[in-house]
């Protein structure tokens, strides 16, 4: 699905990332994980060719992202809706599809009417998938934020797409919503067939449903299974400090001796990262 070859990338003369080596197949659920700054967004950006490679090369479906951009839905980083937002989250949801018309045609053709019908019950589907079926016809500012999300990982799924990007959307969610959003990707996942790619700043939620983390830190990335990965040896290398992963009773991860980033989105007792 994904291949990243030695892929590099400078923004403004400095070097965000180098030398990063990246597999990720059909179906996956992976988690792009590390501190702010380490390049995980523009990571996310370069996969749709939305940033361009300084060094390196990136295949996605075998391709150069620019010529399937319409098999990737893309979920930016969200900064919520003003309670005032009159929307619909059916509306919202639409304009995954058809965000780029305006206005209503004045007669439509049968053919019209037949795409028409047929957008109209992807758009039902979606929202029946992600379990917003009760509220999609509420104003989306009238909505929590775990509702706003599920309706907004239905917008980047009406269009079929067979890679799915999603920045932080786990960022800003108490722990239920974040378990509850986490175990409807694994289900796109193993139901659509559609592989998940996922920024976010804590794994320990995402854990159960994972089969691949990226751990970024120090211009480099790492990638494997999330025991073979989130280790005091690897992130000890990562970062050149030493670092030491624990593990509770309840098997959530500890991470010990992290250097400090220069925010901080989850408590310190967490796998901030």
């Amino acid at each position: 699905m994904i291949e990243l070859t030695g892929a590099g990338v400078r923004l403004g003369g400095r070097g965000i990332f180098g030398d990063v080596e990246l597999r990720v197949d059909a179906g996956q659920f992976v988690a792009v994980l590390g501190p702010n700054g380490a390049g995980k967004s523009t990571l996310m950006r370069v996969i749709p060719g939305l940033v361009r490679l300084d060094t390196g090369s990136v295949a996605v479906l075998g391709r150069p992202p620019a010529q399937v951009r319409s098999a990737i839905g893309y979920l930016p980083q969200r900064h919520g809706f003003d309670p005032s937002t009159r929307i619909r989250g059916i509306d919202l949801v639409r304009l995954g599809l058809d965000g780029a018309r305006w206005g209503i045609p004045v007669a439509l053709t049968r053919t019209a009417r037949e795409r028409r019908r047929a957008e109209t019950a992807r758009v039902e589907e979606v929202i029946a998938l992600v379990g917003a079926t009760e509220y999609a016809r509420r104003p989306i500012g009238e909505l929590s934020g775990g509702e706003q999300q599920r309706l907004l990982i239905a917008q980047a799924l009406v269009r079929e797409p067979e890679l799915l990007i999603l920045d932080e959307p786990l960022d800003s969610l108490d722990l239920p919503n974040q378990a509850a959003v986490a175990g409807l990707l694994r289900r796109v996942c193993t139901t659509q067939h559609v592989s998940v790619l996922l920024v976010a700043h804590d794994v320990n939620p995402l854990l159960p449903y994972l089969d691949q983390v990226i751990y970024m830190a120090g211009g480099r990335a790492r990638s494997g299974s999330a025991d073979e990965v989130i280790t005091s040896a690897t992130l000890s290398d990562l970062y050149g400090a030493p670092i030491e992963v624990l593990q509770t009773q309840d098997g959530r991860l500890v991470v010990v001796g992290q250097p400090e980033a220069p925010h901080h989105h989850a408590p310190r007792h967490e796998l901030v990262t």
